[in-house]
């Protein structure tokens, strides 16, 4: 593997990740030293605020909504929902006694990873195709000449762009379990 593919592509989304995973680290573990740790407690209403609000990306691309521009709208996701996910993580902390909350916790993990995945595979793949396209152009290839070299890595990004057949169902599957923790927690809350 290109040296500069792994620099330049892996290791951002790597780090972007395991940035997660040390705020989360750094966060805790000042709440703990400022005695704080009930703030972690209710951290995870706005973290589940911001990932729901997340969802106007996917709204916008199903043409459920008409406001905002997807580009944009994509990048919010991603902000929001690392910074949701951070909070969540945060309000999980080590202070989980049961196994409903882990795997919801799993399955925001993996959605995350999902969809850092997905993003790296659909700009890579649109870069190389786009690169492929202008070396034939400039090659003196014409329009259709080029786009039958090119035929079998536009058949590949299209089956690319389907890790959302992947993504979609993690996403479920937490919002599944997410839903059931909170509905556990009205259950179970001391009322009095």
């Amino acid at each position: 593997m290109n040296t500069s593919i792994v620099r330049k592509e892996i290791l951002p989304s790597l780090a972007l990740f395991g940035a997660l995973i040390a705020a989360t680290l750094a966060i805790d573990a000042l709440l703990h030293a400022l005695g704080l740790v009930w703030i972690g407690r209710y951290l995870g209403i706005p973290g589940t605020l911001l990932i729901l609000s997340s969802f106007a990306y996917s709204l916008r691309k199903r043409k459920l909504i008409h406001v905002g521009q997807p580009r944009s709208l994509l990048r919010l996701h991603e902000v929001l929902t690392w910074t949701g996910a951070l909070m969540i993580l945060v309000h999980a902390g080590v202070h989980v006694y049961s196994i409903l909350p882990w795997l919801a916790l799993t399955a925001m993990l993996v959605n995350v990873a999902s969809g850092m995945t997905g993003k790296y595979l659909l700009e890579r793949s649109r870069r190389h195709l786009a690169a492929r396209r202008d070396a034939y152009a400039e090659r003196g290839l014409a329009g259709e000449a080029v786009e039958r070299e090119i035929f079998w890595d536009a058949v590949t990004l299209d089956m690319m762009k389907q890790w959302r057949a992947v993504h979609f169902p993690i996403t479920l599957a937490f919002a599944v379990l997410g839903l059931a923790h909170i509905f556990s927690i009205f259950l179970f809350w001391q009322w009095q």
